[in-house]
């Protein structure tokens, strides 16, 4: 769920379409102006369970997303506990002290969903306490493997981000995407971003030979002279 333009164009030429109406002028708007996500509190809070896309992604697909994230070239946005793909929904909860306005509030949200096959049941009462408290993070999930383990990729594409020149490149004109079946490529400068969205290992062609691998979401990246084979749902940034 990316913002922008960045899943639809070949070569990025659809950020030259509209921001708010307007043409974006790649040429002159760097990209550290627009601010980019895989999720934020109105798209899960306004869902019916206030599920988090880690409820339904898998591991491999988060760290896709979140090495797409941190290496375009825009602001990037986590959402609390999303770098450690956190468990705890974020569910939309009130505190009205109208009764009246509770009452409407609460059945306004379950009719709304009922047309989209909820049933009344699955929807929370926003007034409810239990609402706001299923709705906290749970920090014991650090300690847990796999939460951990997703915590530490985000601080390693954190630090790719703020150690790699290219990656911290603002001109949206020199970024260069190129797609295929389910599979992406984004290149800036001499890095190279190859995510593969497939559920099978893929080999990709890229525009170089890959002289070093800085970062991969897992293990079993093979470097060959004219391109890449990445395991299912994998991601890896190479340096040419």
């Amino acid at each position: 769920m990316l913002t922008g333009a960045f899943f639809h164009a070949g070569t990025w030429s659809s950020f030259r379409n509209r921001s708010h109406g307007r043409p974006v002028d790649r040429q002159r708007t760097p990209g550290h102006r627009f601010v980019a996500y895989l999720q934020n509190h109105d798209q899960i809070g306004n869902r019916a369970t206030g599920d988090r896309i880690s409820a339904t992604l898998s591991a491999g697909m988060l760290r896709v997303g979140a090495t797409l994230l941190m290496t375009a070239p825009f602001t990037p946005m986590l959402f609390m506990g999303e770098e450690w793909a956190a468990s705890t929904p974020w569910q939309f909860f009130t505190s009205h002290p109208e009764p009246e306005l509770a009452t409407a509030v609460a059945t306004g949200r379950r009719r709304e969903f009922a047309a989209h096959g909820w049933t009344t049941d699955d929807v929370p009462d926003p007034q409810d306490p239990q609402t706001f408290l299923r709705s906290r993070l749970d920090w014991a999930e650090l300690d847990k493997p796999e939460h951990r383990e997703m915590y530490e990729f985000h601080r390693r594409l954190i630090a790719l981000r703020k150690s790699c020149p290219d990656l911290a490149d603002p001109r949206l004109h020199r970024v260069e995407v190129r797609h295929g079946d389910q599979f992406l490529v984004m290149r800036r400068g001499d890095t190279l971003v190859v995510a593969n969205l497939a559920d099978r290992p893929q080999r990709i062609n890229l525009p170089g030979v890959v002289r070093r691998v800085l970062l991969a979401s897992s293990e079993g990246v093979t470097v060959m002279r004219d391109g890449i084979e990445l395991p299912a749902e994998s991601a890896a940034v190479a340096s040419l």
